[in-house]
């Protein structure tokens, strides 16, 4: 069965949710004025899941530690486990992702895998950006990448 929730009040807007009875599916931005249909958001991963966005966003959480599923291709799933090796805080170019991964010419697969990441600032895909140091794509659009890479600077800035 799968269950969704929402996350109505966060830095960067209105958070949905999708879990099974096993793991997290999927993590979405949402336009302000949407709700989501929630059946079972008692579920204990979801509730698990809207506690520990609610301490990332506070600064009290850096990782997180959530039971996850994604489908994707074999190279969509080896960069998604890449973006989790991202430190909190820090970023590093599709370029870097794919040197890591054996792959130094896949800079722009290594895009195409991170546009594709289900479950955004859980799999931290906003800590990649472009090779001069631009801010470039991001599902969320720009203004939240800047956001959420704004929140950890300035939480580690208190450490």
């Amino acid at each position: 069965m799968r269950y969704r929730a929402q996350l109505e009040h966060s830095p960067i807007g209105a958070i949905g949710l999708e879990a099974d009875d096993t793991s997290l599916l999927a993590v979405y931005f949402l336009p302000h004025q949407a709700t989501v249909a929630a059946n079972e958001t008692d579920a204990p991963i979801l509730l698990e899941a809207i506690q520990q966005l609610q301490q990332y966003f506070d600064g009290s959480r850096q990782q997180f530690s959530l039971p996850l599923r994604f489908e994707g291709t074999a190279f969509q799933q080896q960069v998604w486990q890449q973006l989790q090796r991202i430190p909190y805080g820090s970023t590093c170019s599709y370029g870097d992702i794919a040197k890591a991964l054996g792959n130094p010419r896949a800079a722009r697969a290594v895009g195409m895998a991170n546009n594709q990441n289900p479950l955004p600032i859980v799999i931290p895909c906003h800590r990649v950006i472009g090779h001069t140091g631009k801010l470039v794509g991001f599902g969320g659009g720009i203004a939240i990448k800047q956001k959420l890479l704004q929140l950890e600077q300035q939480q580690q800035s208190l450490f």
